[in-house]
């Protein structure tokens, strides 16, 4: 029998709790070994629970316990779940998480302690929730040199950009009718603002890549600016518009890591995901490109995803998983603004046909969505974005909207 503890009973931490008791059978023909849960950690009171006994307020009590072999991490933030985790490895306890920002922000550091200590700090929940995406990139396409990673990374924003695209329902009232069915927080920033998409790309680029990538270093816009017009002017051009976190390999060595909304075209497998799914799409050498689908987030869906990992642990006591990267570089990650892309451009004019004349001065060939009137909108070309805002600037024109292409 092994003995876990669970720090953390909100919605990930009970949904482990809910699944590991309910296919017990199951999980202990899997693991091969029993899983008892021995301590769940909250501050907060479960009379009702059928563990109510296993519950505790003081973390010593997980730390100290010698016969505690693995321990769940799922209170999210970075304090104290950072000292908690790191205390617990250095202790000689293997982790599980599914908390992205930590591992976005201490994931390297984390893994070589687990290293040098063999053990095991696995985080499978913490991209995709349910969809398996860690393993099957660290394993199963072991072999391929990837050369990309782009996806739809965050269910809150793809519901309500489903919304504003299926029903023509503007970003506020789609954000109103998220947090109505709990898909949003009531603070929405960090899903709607991107900074959830970015922990989630940040992870996938240092797993693919091999070098840790910080959350600091990526340029992160968010859908809060997104208009129906851009809607509109996105299905004429041909597409939709999807919150995308990507990274790419370039020539040099170097990444070149995003999240922005993208107009994404109607012939790309993205373009069809929607409401609160999330997909992955990841681009080998040898396999070509390989899409992960299924919903992100989710009571059971992230315990699936936790608990699997929980079996990879107990499997594995004796032997860590190969999961790990290297500290961060300076530079590693390249400017946005030195990146190949082509952009949408919306903006006022009063002389439509003078301010037509003006961008084809400055941006060559390009397709104007717009029809004559008080507002003008094209694609440009693909080149590098400091040009393409360079012949912004002397267009004159003050842009109401700048999204990127896929």
């Amino acid at each position: 029998m092994i003995n876990i503890a669970i720090m953390g009973h909100g919605v990930v931490g009970s949904g482990v709790v809910e699944v590991l008791l309910h296919n017990n059978d199951g999980i202990t023909s899997r693991a091969a070994e029993e899983i008892n849960i021995k301590h769940i950690l909250d501050l907060r009171e479960f009379p009702d629970s059928p563990l109510s006994d296993r519950f505790t307020k003081d973390f010593n009590d997980i730390l100290n316990d010698e016969s505690v072999k693995i321990v769940v991490e799922t209170m999210g933030g970075v304090k104290p779940a950072y000292d908690f985790v790191k205390s617990c490895l250095l202790a000689g306890k293997s982790v599980v998480t599914s908390n992205k920002e930590l591992v976005a922000k201490h994931g390297q550091e984390l893994v070589t302690i687990a290293k040098e200590n063999n053990l095991n700090f696995l985080f499978e929940a913490s991209v995709g929730g349910g969809i398996p995406i860690i393993r099957p990139m660290t394993q199963c396409l072991a072999a391929n040199k990837i050369c990309d990673v782009i996806g739809i990374l965050n269910g809150t924003t793809n519901f309500i950009m489903t919304k504003m695209i299926k029903d023509n329902t503007d970003f506020k009232e789609a954000l109103s009718i998220a947090q109505q069915l709990g898909y949003a927080e009531k603070d929405p920033t960090a899903d709607v603002e991107g900074h959830d998409a970015c922990r989630k790309i940040c992870i996938l680029a240092s797993l693919a890549f091999g070098k840790h990538v910080y959350p600091e270093s990526v340029y992160t816009e968010g859908i809060s600016n997104i208009t129906l017009r851009d809607v509109e002017y996105a299905s004429k051009w041909g597409g939709v518009i999807k919150l995308l976190g990507k990274v790419s390999i370039l020539e040099n060595g170097k990444i070149a890591v995003t999240v922005y909304p993208a107009f994404v075209s109607n012939e790309s497998q993205l373009s069809l995901v929607d409401d609160v799914f999330n997909a992955i799409m990841v681009n080998g050498d040898a396999t070509g490109e390989v899409m992960f689908y299924g919903r992100g987030a989710g009571k059971l869906p992230t315990a699936s995803a936790v608990v699997a990992d929980v079996i990879d642990c107990v499997k594995h006591m004796k032997a860590r998983k190969y999961l790990d990267w290297a500290p961060a570089e300076d530079n590693y990650v390249v400017n946005y603004l030195d990146i190949k892309t082509r952009l949408f451009i919306r903006a006022k004019t009063d002389n439509y046909n003078a301010d037509k004349k003006l961008i084809v001065e400055n941006f060559g060939d390009v397709q104007f969505l717009s029809d004559e009137g008080d507002e003008i909108a094209f694609v440009t070309d693909e080149n590098i974005e400091r040009e393409l805002r360079t012949g912004l600037e002397k267009t004159g024109l003050k842009a109401d909207a700048v999204i990127h292409i896929l």
